[in-house]
């Protein structure tokens, strides 16, 4: 199935809990607006442009459970849900803007009723949206990887941090579908693993070869020239710096060095144009995540932790963005991301 989908039946928001990964595949389904945002919360989704589906999909929520039959009344829980679903989550800024696509699709019904079906059904077209956007993503970026090529990802850009195919990994996919052959190196990704738990798993489904390192081995691997390529995704992307899961920087720093392309790849929905890095709240995570792995406790309770969930990696860093809508070189300009 998709990463996250909508139940017709139960009008309810179903999703795989990426939380159980790679040991349990589940999928929960989400039937209050609290339920979602505990979900996106504890990262059972998780990714930027399945966090633009799920705040699609919250609204749409928000639609089939107010209770009330007035169009104003509605629009006030719909505001109300949507500002409690965009303060999950802050960085990322797909969220926020799923959120308030589908809220403003709603603008445009002339009745009570049509608002409910017009969020469901907005919330539904960014979903098929995503999936589309994320194959040219990996058209276009597929032409930019040689047969042969052992390439190095991190964090999880894939099926899972999407509605299907993926960024990052779409690039891969479809480089493969194309006729190369090519190898994965896929950092672990600590404190939470999304690179050992989920980038693993999914290129593992299918038969994608992949090799697992620790985050602090990626200076050595790239150092002795068994990388090609790096490419990862993003949250967020402003007009000096791509934002994305705490290390990035640190490969786009050893690829710059050994002179090895660096390459980001995302929807147009995760640039922020409005933005620059200084104006970015970083999400800090929880303690525990560094105190305790898992249930086993690793460092003391009263050590002090910084745990910054995302670092800003600065455009001259970058080699090239991979979108839907080509690939883009420096200097970046982001008002040609949108031709």
């Amino acid at each position: 199935m998709r990463t996250i989908d909508w139940n017709d039946e139960s009008n309810t928001i179903k999703l795989i809990d990426q939380t159980l990964l790679p040991s349990e595949y589940k999928v929960i389904e989400c039937k209050t607006i609290e339920s979602l945002c505990e979900s996106i919360k504890s990262l059972r989704i998780r990714g930027a442009p399945a966090l633009g589906a799920a705040g699609g999909y919250g609204i749409a929520l928000a639609a089939v459970l107010s209770k009330t039959d007035n169009m104003d009344n509605l629009t006030k829980d719909l505001q109300s849900a949507a500002e409690t679903i965009k303060a999950t989550r802050p960085t990322a800024v797909n969220l926020a803007w799923g959120v308030e696509r589908v809220i403003k699709a709603t603008s445009d019904a002339y009745d009570f009723e049509g608002m409910k079906n017009i969020a469901i059904e907005e919330a539904k077209q960014i979903a098929d949206e995503d999936v589309a956007i994320n194959k040219k993503i990996g058209e276009h970026g597929s032409k930019l990887l040689e047969d042969g090529d052992t390439v190095l990802t991190h964090c999880n850009a894939g099926k899972l941090a999407c509605v299907d195919w993926g960024t990052a990994l779409g690039v891969i996919r479809s480089a493969i579908e194309s006729g190369k052959n090519i190898k994965v190196v896929a950092c672990e990704t600590r404190p939470l693993n999304q690179g050992s738990r989920l980038t693993t798993w999914e290129l593992m489904q299918d038969n994608i070869p992949v090799t697992l390192i620790s985050d602090s081995m990626a200076g050595h691997v790239i150092r002795h020239e068994a990388i090609d390529k790096v490419i990862v995704g993003a949250d967020r992307i402003t007009e000096d710096a791509v934002f994305n899961k705490i290390g990035t920087y640190t490969h786009s720093v050893l690829a710059k060095e050994h002179e090895i392309p660096f390459y980001v790849a995302a929807p147009t929905s995760t640039f922020d144009f409005k933005g620059w890095e200084g104006s970015v709240k970083i999400e800090q995570r929880n303690a525990d995540e560094l105190r305790y792995f898992g249930n086993v406790q690793i460092a003391p309770e009263n050590v002090n932790v910084y745990n910054p969930a995302f670092d800003a990696t600065p455009m001259e860093n970058i080699s090239a963005i991979i979108t839907e809508n080509g690939v883009f070189h420096p200097p970046f300009l982001l008002d040609e991301v949108l031709i």
